[in-house]
């Protein structure tokens, strides 16, 4: 019989061999875990001198981690300072930029206004011109209309004419619109010397046969035109011939003085033979800058015609100056001989001083000779000596 928690159990009762075999389990499970532990133990050397060594790895690690933890904490402040240099470097680039972006738009800005002020004033000079070519357009069409009136183009040539002549020519060498010894009126006359005396310059302007040439559109319209042309401008050059080319009066020729270059190249271009016939009737033709050409040539003339006629008047004027120069020669001749007789009374002056000052200093000697006490002998032979 056994006890067991304050109960009797029977050697063979189940509770008993329940519990007996479970004792025995243990006791074998406790032998084979003491057999395990030894085995274990031999086992667990080699895996003890391992977990030493790894131990050791691990501990090398956490040093290596430590170093590394401390490297990265370097690197994080190297990267940190990197970040901040940065940051300034693009804060003062980004400000230089700024700053240079504001001065060139503060720059551009003021270009700017100066390219519009220099637009508005041309802007102003063009509405200028073209209100100036409008007024030129409707003076164009009023000369067209002045034109067009046979005696107001003569009036018109002979305002031209005087603005020529009034600029080439002094006002007391010409005049307008002179009457010759026939009754004839001249538009301008020009006083040259003789020879070849007074010539005559008449405005004559064939502006309608002008512009009927260029009208033209077919060859036959052109050859009328031309014939018209070639007309008016024999007829012209007839009546300046017969009306202004005087013996006696006035030169033997004549200028016809036409107020157009264009027309004047048209004749000279295209028609040689009426030049030539100017020629034979002593009339040539002159346009503005050809007449203001001839005009500087009479100029010159009439400048060496006065420069003649005042040739007494500078000859006596030389001789005038000659004789002037003459006196002054006499008067110097005579101002050197009187200088030259002071000097001689100067030279006198000096030796008659120099005399009278050697006997100055013979009468010192003398009063000296007289108060000195002894030796007069040595004196008077000084004496004697001078």
């Amino acid at each position: 019989m056994i006890t067991l928690f304050g109960q009797t159990y029977a050697w063979n009762a189940p509770e008993v061999l329940l519990i007996g075999g479970a004792v025995l389990l243990l006791a074998l499970l406790l032998i084979l875990i003491l057999r395990a532990a030894g085995r274990s133990a031999t086992m667990a050397a080699p895996l003890m001198r391992e977990m030493g060594w790894l131990g050791q790895r691990v501990q090398a690690l956490g040093e290596g981690q430590e170093r590394l933890a401390g490297g990265l904490h370097h690197v994080s402040e190297n990267q940190v300072a990197a970040q901040t240099a940065m940051l300034q470097l693009m804060e003062k680039r980004l400000a230089e930029v700024q700053r240079a972006m504001g001065e060139s738009l503060a720059g551009t800005a003021t270009r700017t206004a100066h390219s519009l002020g220099e637009l508005q004033q041309r802007l102003m000079t063009i509405d200028k011109a073209q209100a100036n070519i409008e007024k030129l357009s409707g003076n164009v069409l009023n000369l067209q209309d002045i034109l067009a009136n046979k005696q107001a183009r003569g009036a018109f040539g002979e305002i031209q004419l005087n603005d020529i002549v009034q600029k080439a020519l002094p006002s007391d060498a010409y005049t307008m619109q002179a009457t010759l010894s026939n009754g004839k009126r001249a538009d301008c006359l020009i006083h040259l010397p003789n020879p070849p005396g007074p010539i005559v310059i008449d405005a004559k302007f064939p502006l309608e046969a002008y512009e009927a040439l260029r009208r033209a559109e077919n060859p036959r319209q052109v050859t009328e035109a031309q014939a018209q042309l070639r007309a008016a401008v024999r007829t012209h050059i007839k009546a300046i011939s017969e009306k202004y080319i005087l013996d006696g009066e006035t030169a033997d020729g004549a200028l016809m003085f036409l107020p157009s270059e264009a027309v004047y190249a048209e004749l000279h271009a295209n028609f040689p033979e009426v030049v030539r016939d100017g020629f034979t009737a002593r009339v040539w033709i002159v346009s503005p800058t050809t007449c203001m050409a001839t005009l500087n040539t009479m100029r010159a003339v009439l400048k060496d015609a006065r420069m003649r006629e005042q040739a007494g008047a500078i000859r006596t004027t030389l001789r005038q100056l000659h004789r002037d120069v003459e006196i002054v020669v006499e008067r110097v001749d005579k101002l050197s001989t009187h200088f030259n007789q002071a000097r001689d009374d100067l030279d006198g002056i000096t030796t008659a001083a120099e005399r009278a000052g050697k006997r100055a200093a013979r009468l010192d000697n003398f009063d000296f000779e007289d108060l000195a006490p002894t030796n007069p002998v040595p004196v008077l032979g000084r004496q004697a000596a001078e």
